[in-house]
C-alpha cells in the first residue's frame, strides 16, 4: 500500500484526466506511479514530457538498449514495480523473452556486442551516487567504440529519469 493517499480519476486535474482517459480505456486501470505524479500537475507533465521524448519517441538508441537502461537501473534500485513495468513494456516494443531474462540476470548475461556492454555497464556506473568519479577517458572509450556525444547523453538521462522514477516508488512503496 501507497504511503501517501494516490487521487482517483475523480480527483485529478481536468488537463491530467485527459491523458488518463485513453490508459483507462485501453486497460481499465491507472497505475500507482500515474496517481502519484498526478497529484501535482507540474511534476506530472515535466514527467510526462521525459517519458515521450526519452523512451517512446524515435531517437539516437534503439527502444532494445533503452529498454535495457530501464531494466538495469531499475534492478539497481531495487525498484520492483519498474522493473515489473519495464518487462512488460520491453515485451511490447519486441524484445523477446529471451532477451528480457538475459537483461534481468545483469549485462553480463545480455548476449550482445561488447560495445553495448560497455554503454550498459556505464550507465549503471553513471547511476550511482559516487557518478561524480566518472573520469572523461571513460567517455572518451565509449566514443571510440563508435558511440556518438547523442547516444551517450540521451544514455545518460534515461540513466538518470530511472534514478528519478524509481526514488518516486521506492519512497511512496508504489507497487
Amino acid at each position: 500500500m501507497a504511503h501517501i493517499k494516490l487521487p482517483e480519476f475523480e480527483d485529478m486535474t481536468p488537463a491530467i484526466q485527459e491523458k488518463a482517459k485513453p490508459i483507462l480505456e485501453k486497460t481499465g486501470k491507472l497505475g500507482e506511479i500515474f496517481k502519484l505524479l498526478a497529484i501535482d500537475e507540474k511534476v506530472y507533465f515535466a514527467t510526462d514530457e521525459m517519458i515521450q521524448k526519452y523512451l517512446l519517441d524515435e531517437t539516437y538508441l534503439s527502444y532494445d538498449i533503452k529498454e535495457a537502461i530501464a531494466l538495469l537501473i531499475s534492478i539497481e534500485n531495487g525498484c520492483k514495480m519498474c522493473v515489473d513495468v519495464h518487462k512488460g513494456i520491453a515485451k511490447m516494443l519486441g524484445l523477446s523473452d529471451e532477451r528480457i531474462e538475459q537483461i534481468l540476470q545483469g549485462v553480463d548475461s545480455i548476449n550482445t556486442s561488447d560495445e553495448e556492454k560497455a554503454l550498459l555497464n556505464f550507465c549503471i556506473k553513471a547511476s550511482k551516487k559516487d557518478n561524480y568519479k566518472i573520469l572523461k577517458e571513460e567517455i572518451d572509450a565509449l566514443k571510440e567504440m563508435g558511440f556518438s556525444d547523442k547516444e551517450i547523453i540521451e544514455a545518460v538521462s534515461i540513466t538518470g529519469y530511472f534514478n528519478y522514477i524509481n526514488t518516486l516508488s521506492n519512497v511512496f512503496a508504489l507497487s
